[in-house]
């Protein structure tokens, strides 16, 4: 009796491999994306119960807490949809900063999730020890207003309806004495700046700041600055530089043109990109010069 064998032959079996190898290869991205949009599900609700853990706990026994989130994703920023809300807050990936919403989730990071002074969340997002690594070339805690109420200035103008104090006004009269004033590690000793609005007033006095110089860039060139205002908050905006003594030898860039009237000031001031501390609002101005629309600028940057 002659036994047959039924067995695969070699040649069968390298086919049966090649295929398998194939289907595997095919599989593996969609299962990949499966996965990591799992993970994301899971990071997603874990910062909205934070949210309301948070919420809760500041109405409970009103003091403030903060929840740290170890997020379980694996890449950089969304995958699951390029725009995502938490706690009817909405953010896209390559967004810049807004009051409630700070950097992009980064793999194996986490969602530190606070309660802003004005009752609203704050979702910040980081590596796990960003707060060590960052460090800043000024004093993030300096009172920016201080140096003009010190130098005595404002008693000088007297009932100067809308004064102006740029930093690259040549022959000015009122910059060295505000200068006595700037401490070796003010924000002030770098970039371009200016003092202006009302003298007698408060709430309608700003301090505009850049990084940028204004006599390289020229005039009529959109910048972006830091604006402050005396009540201690911190907008991003953009101004257009503009010559204020041109055909003149002491001709010299401003930070902004000529503003009139006080709603003039106030249109550059926006909820939307408003900060409480000048810390907050350096990091939302540094990442429009590394990743947003002022690129251009992004080697005007202290280090």
């Amino acid at each position: 009796m002659i036994k047959k064998d039924k067995g695969f032959t070699l040649i069968e079996l390298v086919i049966v491999i090649a295929v398998l190898a194939i289907l595997i290869g095919l599989a593996a991205p969609a299962y990949s994306k499966y996965m990591e949009r799992s993970r994301e599900s899971v990071d997603l609700s874990n910062v909205l119960t934070a949210c309301k853990e948070v919420m809760a706990a500041t109405n409970l026994d009103n003091t403030s807490t903060k929840k740290v989130v170890q997020l379980k994703q694996k890449i950089n920023d969304w995958q699951t949809s390029d725009t995502v809300t938490i706690a009817g807050i909405s953010h896209s990936n390559n967004e810049p900063d807004t009051p409630n919403w700070k950097g992009n989730p980064i793999a194996n990071g986490i969602c530190e999730v606070s309660l802003k002074t004005d009752g609203s969340i704050l979702l910040d997002w980081k590596s796990e020890n960003a707060n060590e690594q960052k460090t800043y070339f000024f004093n993030t805690n300096e009172d920016v207003h201080g140096v003009l109420d010190e130098s005595g200035i404002l008693e000088k103008l007297n009932k100067n309806a809308n004064f102006e104090i740029d930093s690259t006004c040549p022959n000015s009269t009122m910059l060295p004495e505000v200068k006595k004033y700037i401490d070796q590690d003010s924000l002030l000793n770098h970039g371009t700046w200016a003092y202006l609005g009302n003298s007698t007033k408060a709430s309608d006095r700003y301090l505009f700041w850049t990084s940028v110089n204004t006599n390289d860039v020229g005039a009529g060139k959109k910048i972006p600055v830091i604006i402050s205002t005396a009540d201690g908050k911190f907008y991003i905006s953009e101004t257009t530089t503009a010559s204020r003594r041109p055909n003149s030898r002491n001709d010299y860039i401003a930070i902004s043109d000529h503003i009139t009237t006080w709603g003039g000031y106030k249109a550059f001031l926006s909820d939307d990109r408003k900060y409480d501390s000048l810390k907050d609002a350096y990091d939302a101005y540094e990442k429009m010069l590394t990743e947003g629309d002022y690129q251009q600028y992004k080697n005007t940057l202290p280090q």
